[in-house]
């Protein structure tokens, strides 16, 4: 973890030097973050609406969250509904040829990022990515798409939304609760109250001040298998920790932590467990420290950028969100009516 993760998330003593120093800076942050919201909302900036209902799937806060779960069941449950959802991202640590670019069969993470290739090889529906999110958006309605589902964005308010859900971590909240750069929030936590659901990663603490938001979901999310990287091998859990009780671990994640305790949850013994910030991109010598006779166990996540130099002992293992079929399905019903309407008008 880097050291100004450190500060925004757990009491580092560098807190008292880095948080003063920073508060200037996040105060013009905050200053200009807030003249810009004022501007759209005196529609002085534009928010354009694309022909079909768009579905925001964010955070206020830097890190992984867990959206991308999120969008994955989305999609899932679009496609239940007849619907025909495309996914529109940032792309971040991607170089696409050009803008907006739609995924193809041969697109790499190195073009595309990291989460649209696994959005897309996962669900095999049409992915956009591109930082003009409006002009991916209707990329994807010229492809058939129906439903438009943003991966991030929240506060890429040049795209009209019709839906928006804040994913929070429960284990790590809003660390400090500054805004950037002296924390880790690029909105603050009254954002929580504007959005349609606030979908928290896991139980909250009594304490958290999400408790107080009308619109709460959780989820958790569960392991379903073990995948080899190699030859596409699919291994239930169970089976495989029979064989391999002792293992080692990596994650290029926002809480890499977070994955190496669902492992340990899992009742696997962690040989060796290291993590990577958040999006790198992976080499073969970066993961030669581990043992090449014990299995290797990643995210999904890392695993696609892991591919071309994979070994036969890699795995990488899919998580699914999982929520209560009751407290969901309010929100089912309103992504279902949306769609009816707009195909009404």
């Amino acid at each position: 973890m880097r050291l100004i993760e450190k500060v925004w998330f757990k009491q580092h003593q560098a807190k008292w030097l880095l948080v003063p120093l920073l508060l200037p800076i996040t105060l013009l942050f905050y200053v200009l973050t807030s003249l810009r919201r004022v501007l759209y909302r005196l529609g002085l900036f534009k928010s354009f609406k694309v022909s079909a209902p768009v579905i925001v799937v964010g955070n206020i806060g830097i890190g992984g969250n867990g959206k991308t779960p999120v969008v994955i069941f989305l999609i899932e449950q679009c496609k239940k509904l007849g619907l025909t959802p495309g996914v529109v991202s940032r792309g971040y640590g991607g170089q696409a040829p050009h803008y907006p670019y739609l995924l193809g069969e041969n697109s790499t993470a190195n073009e595309a990022g990291d989460e649209p290739i696994l959005i897309s090889t996962r669900c095999h529906v049409p992915v956009v990515v591109g930082s003009d999110r409006v002009a991916a958006a209707k990329l994807l309605t010229k492809q058939g798409c129906n439903i438009i589902i943003a991966d991030d964005g929240l506060q890429h308010y040049r795209l009209a939304r019709d839906i928006e859900l804040i994913i929070v971590d429960a284990k790590r909240e809003f660390g400090n609760g500054f805004l950037l750069p002296a924390g880790p929030l690029r909105e603050g936590k009254w954002r929580l109250n504007t959005v349609d659901y606030v979908i928290s990663n896991g139980a909250l603490k009594p304490e958290s001040t999400i408790h107080q938001v009308t619109h709460h979901l959780e989820m958790i999310l569960c392991p379903q298998f073990v995948c080899n990287i190699k030859t596409g091998e699919k291994v239930s859990l169970q089976v495989f920790l029979k064989a391999n009780n002792t293992i080692n671990a990596m994650a290029g994640i926002g809480d890499p932590e977070r994955f190496f305790t669902t492992l340990r949850q899992q009742k696997f013994t962690l040989n060796n467990a290291i993590g990577f910030v958040d999006h790198h991109h992976f080499t073969d010598s970066d993961l030669s420290q581990f043992n090449t006779e014990m299995p290797l166990l990643m995210t999904e996540k890392d695993a696609v950028k892991c591919q071309a130099f994979a070994k036969e002992h890699w795995w990488y293992v899919p998580v699914g969100a999982e929520f209560s079929e009751q407290a969901v399905k309010p929100l089912l019903d309103k992504i279902s009516g949306l769609v009816k309407k707009a195909n009404l008008q």
